[in-house]
C-alpha cells in the first residue's frame, strides 16, 4: 500500500481557485483525493476544476468565506454528495504591504479574518465527527513571514504567526479526536501575486528577493506537494508542527 496516496480520501480546499490553492487542489488530485473546493471567482474555480484528474470526484462551493452565515450548511450538502472528509487544506489569504505608519485596524480585521478566523472556523465545523473520518489532516498555509521579520508586513506577519501558533494549540486539543493539525510555511512562490509585486517593484528590487532564496524561488507544487505528504498516511505522526519549505529564505 502507497503511504503517499489520498485515494479514497476527500480533501477540502479553501482559495481554490489560484496560486497554491490551485496547486493544491491539482496535486492532490493526481494523488486520487476526492475534492471539496472553496473559493470566491466562479470562473477561476471552474478553471481549477478543468486541471483536475478526470477520475477525482469534485464538489464546488463558490463563497466568500469571512462572510458566509450558511457555510456549515454549504459543507454539509456536499458532504452527503461525496462522503465525510478526511483532510483540509486553508489555502486563502491576504497580503498587504504598506509601511508600519500606515496600517489601520481595518486592515488588521481584513487580514485576520481571511488568514486566521475563517480558516479556524472551518476546522471547527470539519471537527465535528458528522463531517470527518474516523482519522484526519488539517494542514494551514502560513508563511516565513510569520518566523522571520518582513518590512511593510505587520499585519500580514502577524496573522501567518497566528497560523502558526494557533496549530499547535487546536492539534492539541484535537489528537483525541485523531485528527493531526500542521502548517506550512512558504516563502516566494512563482504565483501572479508575486508577477504583480515584481512589476510593481522594479528589476533590481526582485533580484535582491530572488537571491534571498538559496534555492531559487518556489513553485506553487513545492507546497502542495508537502500538503499532500501532511494530508497522507505517510505523516500520521506528525502534528502541531509548522514545516518551512522556504528554498532555504530562512535560513540566511
Amino acid at each position: 500500500m502507497n503511504s503517499f496516496s489520498l485515494k479514497n480520501k476527500t480533501i477540502l480546499i479553501t482559495g481554490a481557485s489560484s496560486g497554491i490553492g490551485r496547486s493544491c487542489s491539482v496535486e492532490c488530485s493526481k494523488n486520487g483525493a476526492d475534492l471539496i473546493l472553496i473559493a470566491r471567482n466562479e470562473q477561476e474555480l471552474a478553471k481549477t476544476v478543468s486541471l483536475l484528474d478526470s477520475a477525482s470526484k469534485v464538489e464546488t462551493i463558490i463563497a466568500d468565506i469571512t462572510n458566509c452565515e450558511n457555510l456549515e450548511n454549504l459543507i454539509e450538502e456536499k458532504v452527503a454528495i461525496l462522503g465525510k472528509i478526511s483532510g483540509f487544506i486553508h489555502c486563502a489569504g491576504l497580503e498587504k504591504t504598506l509601511p508600519f505608519k500606515k496600517h489601520s485596524a481595518q486592515l488588521f480585521n481584513d487580514i485576520f479574518a481571511v488568514n486566521v478566523v475563517s480558516g479556524f472556523e472551518i476546522a471547527k465545523i470539519l471537527s465535528l465527527k458528522k463531517y470527518k473520518t474516523e482519522t484526519s489532516s488539517f494542514v494551514f498555509i502560513a508563511s516565513v513571514a510569520g518566523i522571520v521579520g518582513e518590512k511593510g508586513k505587520l499585519a500580514y506577519s502577524a496573522s501567518k504567526g497566528a497560523v502558526i501558533s494557533g496549530v499547535r494549540s487546536i492539534a492539541m486539543e484535537l489528537a483525541k479526536s485523531n485528527v493531526r493539525v500542521n502548517s506550512i510555511s512558504p516563502a516566494m512562490i512563482n504565483t501572479p501575486i508575486l508577477e504583480k509585486m515584481f512589476e510593481n517593484i522594479g528589476d533590481e528590487a526582485s533580484q535582491e528577493i530572488i537571491k534571498q532564496h538559496p534555492l531559487g524561488i518556489g513553485e506553487p507544487e513545492d507546497v502542495a506537494n508537502a500538503c499532500v505528504f501532511l494530508l497522507s498516511d505517510a505523516s500520521k505522526w506528525i502534528t502541531g508542527s509548522n514545516l518551512v519549505v522556504d528554498g532555504g529564505y530562512s535560513v540566511g
